[in-house]
């Protein structure tokens, strides 16, 4: 498992008058290794130890369409239709089964109570919600830096956020300086929260930024994404969009390929050529492999546990391989592994080619020089030793080892650095960035649609 220290100057930290030096770096106890495919017969625990002085590049993964064919092709259902006879006979049971799971996810988000900055403070785990808040800043980000490449300045970018809960991240496009913004959610009363939270910034920025550039506009669709099309739902539904952002959530819809197959062509299917579908998930083969290695089906800490409803740990199912996560005060219900091979090929169905698949670990190693102030101003790490012996979120005892290994190999001058409690990175070590580019579109002479790269 992995552990994360970095050095750190930020913000908050000079605000109580500190003057420490410090730089941003990483140490890693024990990271895992991507193994190539869920269906094995045993997982070795991935034991990739790397010296936290040491730069390491991130490991993106990059497939082109034919790539991604041809690797998925002995893993991969070669046929990925929902037309196929062993589907019709399965459509009341795959519905009925939909249906409870759908119900279950709806409520758990519409039951969430929407909480104040101070109470929000308080969690156990609000370090780790915040360093999760960073990655996905710096993930849309990059993907707006990639977009607006080569175009006018002032080019209006238009999104859509599916899956948007209760509204995290209208700040990030805000500041990304969207023009639009098309928001969905299956939970209707986070959806409410949302069109609060956004009308809450129109009249904020009414009052007092008169004269400059107006907030993006937006709407606001309460609709389940992995079952119903969406662009039937836009308020012009010939809009292109330049992003769709899924952020974890695309994981839900792997309970079933019809299910599957929709959330991707929602993100497909009004992208312009080159836009982006940016994401979220967990790593399915993290998951499987600490499934693999603990007894029974169940494992965890004292912020998260994840429970597997399969007794076979060796050949999970490419849809509907489900597991029950909790996870403190935040998430409790059930979820589904996302077989990134099978994911490749049905994306390139709806011509959507993988740019990255990368995990949080890696992700973080390639923009913490950049995002530095940023993790300051998000309070995204935990400082340690903390100040005036204020108490440590986690357990002093069991969750600081990595902190004060790496410590050790530091100047005497470095006296603090920001980190995340071991029973956090447990957690958030769990995940992996995705992105995917659409590709060009043309019409065949059968008046099906084909797709080659830019």
């Amino acid at each position: 498992m992995s552990a994360l220290a970095a050095e750190n100057k930020t913000e908050y930290e000079e605000k109580e008058q500190h003057t420490s030096e410090t730089e941003t770096s990483s140490a890693t106890s024990a990271k895992s290794e991507t193994s190539k495919d869920i269906n094995v017969e045993s997982s070795q625990s991935r034991k990739h130890k790397r010296s936290p002085d040491r730069e390491r590049p991130s490991k993106v993964a990059k497939h082109d369409a034919e790539e991604d064919a041809s690797s998925a092709s002995t893993n991969v259902p070669s046929d990925l239709t929902t037309s196929g006879s062993n589907e019709k006979n399965k459509d009341t049971t795959d519905a009925n089964r939909s249906l409870d799971n759908t119900v279950l996810v709806a409520d758990h988000y519409n039951a969430l109570e929407e909480k104040g900055l101070s109470q929000r403070n308080q969690s156990r785990i609000v370090y780790m919600r915040n360093f999760n808040n960073w990655i996905k800043s710096m993930l849309i980000n990059e993907y707006v830096v990639k977009v607006r490449q080569g175009k006018s300045f002032g080019t209006s970018l238009k999104v859509l956020d599916m899956c948007c809960g209760k509204g995290g991240d209208l700040l990030k496009w805000k500041k990304a300086n969207i023009s639009h913004l098309i928001c969905a959610d299956i939970a209707q009363v986070s959806l409410e929260q949302c069109q609060q939270r956004y009308n809450d910034m129109v009249n904020k920025k009414g009052s007092k930024d008169r004269g400059f550039a107006p907030i993006f506009s937006a709407e606001f669709i309460t609709a389940d994404c992995t079952k119903v099309r969406l662009r039937e739902k836009f308020a012009d539904p010939s809009i292109q969009l330049d992003f769709v952002s899924c952020q974890f959530a695309f994981h839900y819809s792997f309970e079933s390929l019809s299910q599957a197959e929709c959330m991707i062509r929602n993100a497909s299917e009004s992208l312009k050529p080159g836009g982006y579908f940016i994401g979220t998930i967990p790593d399915a083969y993290d998951l499987v492999s600490r499934w693999q290695n603990c007894d029974g089906h169940k494992f965890g800490n004292d912020v998260y546990n994840v429970e597997f409803l399969s007794e076979d740990k060796t050949k999970p199912p490419f849809f509907g391989a489900k597991y029950n996560f909790h996870l403190d005060g935040v998430v409790d219900c059930p979820e589904f592994l996302v077989h990134l091979p099978t994911l490749c090929k049905l994306a390139l169905k709806y011509g959507l080619e993988l740019v990255a698949f990368e995990r949080f670990e890696d992700f973080y190693e390639r923009f913490k020089n950049e995002g530095r102030s940023l993790l300051g101003n998000m309070q995204a790490l935990e400082t340690y030793p903390p100040y005036h012996e204020a108490p440590l979120l986690g357990d002093p005892e069991r969750d600081y080892h990595h902190a004060v290994e790496y410590m050790q190999n530091l100047p005497a001058n470095h006296r603090k650095i920001g980190t995340l409690s071991q029973s956090e990175w447990e957690v958030t070590s769990l995940y992996a960035v995705f992105s995917f580019r659409k590709m060009k579109t043309i019409w065949n002479s059968e008046g099906k649609p084909e797709y080659i790269k830019l």
